[in-house]
């Protein structure tokens, strides 16, 4: 997604709560300008204000070449015209207190401590022409029973609002931070563990055994000829292949063991609670499987696996030890004709 969609998201994101904030806003500016007896021609303005800008708003950002920019400018408006009702309010202490405390809100929530600080000089700024310009005193007026009761909704449901909104936000950063996670340890071709991903499970599970005592196995697989069948076929069935060599792995272990995609055409399986023996019979049952199948149907592409497996043993120093001597066996399958699985012993060269 480019930056002026996420802008227009942003924009659509920002309509609903200016819509509510504005209705709300005007029972509360509604109730000072009561107080202050003010006249027919502010009452119609706080109409058009309340029925008019947020569309405009709306309008506007979505038409702009950056709507995310557009919008924060509407977002500097909003305390602008909060600056400009608090004075034709005559400061009225109520509804100005709250006002000022909505306002700032949002701003903080949506751009941070520098973008309410702009927020609240234009605030500000606009408070101060429009006191000037009718001749307003810039003293706070005492809020009778009109006004602290018309701020009353503003102050029970905004709050609310901005809340569900940064709640929807903060959830949002979260599934996206979890699936960057899960795409920096997933290989893009196979959707198996990328190598460091599997490594680290690989370390976890020889840590875990050396904890409790239990036991695990790890398979080594590489698919046999792999140069050949791109040469013959070319990239796209050869990536073809290894996902499906990928998928056969998925399909063929338990939901606890962890195949990975150790690099190139090498596969790697780690397999928690399995000894040697029962090692021997999963590495079997994989290289039947894909012994069997058509790899890619297209060019109708078959292939073998060798497939190298080693117990973990206490003498390995650490989960490298216990990767090389499953490498060590894998390659003794290939030098003894490939297609097979080999246990590693001690005596392999």
């Amino acid at each position: 997604m480019d930056r002026r969609d996420e802008g227009l998201r942003f924009v659509r994101r920002m309509y609903l709560p200016r819509v509510v904030g504005l209705a709300l806003g005007a029972v509360a500016i509604g109730g000072g300008l009561y107080e202050v007896g003010a006249p027919a021609w502010v009452w119609v303005l706080l109409v058009v204000n309340l029925f008019g800008w947020p569309h405009v708003a709306y309008a506007t950002a979505l038409r702009s070449r950056n709507p995310y920019r557009a919008e924060m400018r509407n977002l500097m408006l909003d305390s602008a015209f909060g600056g400009a009702w608090i004075a034709a309010m005559h400061f009225n202490l109520a509804p100005s207190a709250i006002l000022v405390a909505m306002l700032a809100m949002d701003k903080a929530a949506v751009g941070g401590m520098k973008f309410l600080a702009r927020c609240l000089l234009a605030q500000a700024g606009t408070l101060l022409v429009v006191a000037a310009a009718a001749g307003i005193e810039l003293e706070p007026l005492q809020s009778g029973m009109a006004a602290r009761l018309a701020i009353v909704p503003l102050l029970m449901i905004y709050p609310v609002m901005v809340g569900l909104t940064a709640y929807r936000l903060a959830q949002r950063v979260r599934d996206q931070n979890r699936l960057l996670s899960a795409l920096s340890r997933t290989d893009g071709l196979t959707g198996l563990l990328n190598r460091q991903a599997w490594e680290e499970a690989a370390a976890a599970e020889a840590s875990r055994c050396r904890r409790s005592g239990g036991t695990a196995s790890l398979l080594m697989l590489d698919v046999d000829h792999f140069k050949a069948i791109n040469d013959r076929h070319g990239h796209p069935a050869g990536d073809t292949v290894l996902r499906s060599v990928a998928q056969i792995l998925r399909d063929s272990l338990r939901q606890e063991d962890l195949p990975g995609r150790y690099g190139g055409e090498e596969f790697g399986i780690v397999l928690p609670d399995t000894g040697a023996a029962g090692a021997a019979v999963v590495a079997e049952r994989v290289r039947r499987r894909i012994e069997a199948a058509v790899l890619e149907r297209r060019s109708a592409v078959h292939a073998t696996v060798s497939i190298g497996f080693a117990e973990l043993e206490p003498q390995d120093a650490d989960f490298n030890a216990w990767i090389a001597r499953a490498d060590r066996a894998l390659y003794a399958a290939k030098a003894a004709g490939r297609n097979r699985c080999m246990r590693f012993e001690a005596a392999l060269p």
